[in-house]
C-alpha cells in the first residue's frame, strides 16, 4: 500500500489531498485525524470518507486546519446533552450521552479505517467492528502515518 498525502494551505484554511493506492477495489473507507497512529488512537476527529475506484487507488480532498494547529477542545462540560444519533447497537460503541471536558490535545497524525468489517473480511483482514465511521460500526485500520512519531505526527511539520 502506498499512502500520500498532500497539504496545500491557503492562509486560513488547508486542502488535504490524500491519495492511496493498492486497496481492494470499489471500497468505502474512512478517515481520521487522530493524536497517535496506533492503538490506543486517543482523542480522534472524523474528517471523511474516501472510495476506490476499480483499480484500488482513491483519492480524498479535504478543507480544513491541517497543520500544527489541529486539535480538538471542550473546554467545560456542557449542560446540554449531546444527541444520541446511532445508539448501540447497531454502532458498536455507545454514544456519549453527556458532555466531557478535555484542555486542547494536538491531533498530528492521521488514519484509514475500512467503512465496514464486511468490507474488511472480504480483503482477507480481520472482521472486526470498530467505532471508526460516521455511524460508529468500521472495520479495521487499514493505513496511518506510523513512519512518524507518536508526537509530532506529519501535520505538525506544518506551519
Amino acid at each position: 500500500m502506498n499512502p500520500r498525502s498532500i497539504v496545500h494551505s491557503f492562509g486560513k484554511f488547508e486542502n488535504l489531498e490524500v491519495i492511496v493506492k493498492h486497496l481492494p477495489p470499489n471500497t468505502g473507507f474512512d478517515l481520521f485525524s487522530i493524536e497517535v497512529p496506533n492503538a490506543p488512537f486517543g482523542l480522534a476527529w472524523y474528517i471523511g470518507d474516501i472510495a476506490t475506484d476499480s483499480t484500488g487507488v482513491g483519492v480524498g480532498n479535504f478543507v480544513g486546519r491541517f497543520n500544527i494547529e489541529t486539535f480538538v477542545i471542550s473546554p467545560n462540560v456542557p449542560t446540554a446533552a449531546p444527541p444520541n444519533v446511532f445508539p448501540d447497537p447497531p454502532a458498536v460503541v455507545p454514544e456519549a450521552t453527556v458532555g466531557v471536558k478535555t484542555n486542547p490535545v494536538q491531533l498530528y497524525h492521521l488514519g484509514l479505517w475500512f467503512n465496514s468489517a464486511a468490507d474488511a473480511a472480504t480483503a482477507g483482514c480481520p472482521g472486526a467492528h470498530t467505532p471508526f465511521n460516521g455511524e460508529h460500526n468500521a472495520g479495521i485500520q487499514v493505513l496511518n502515518t506510523a513512519t512518524f512519531p507518536d508526537t509530532p505526527g506529519p501535520l505538525f511539520n506544518l506551519q
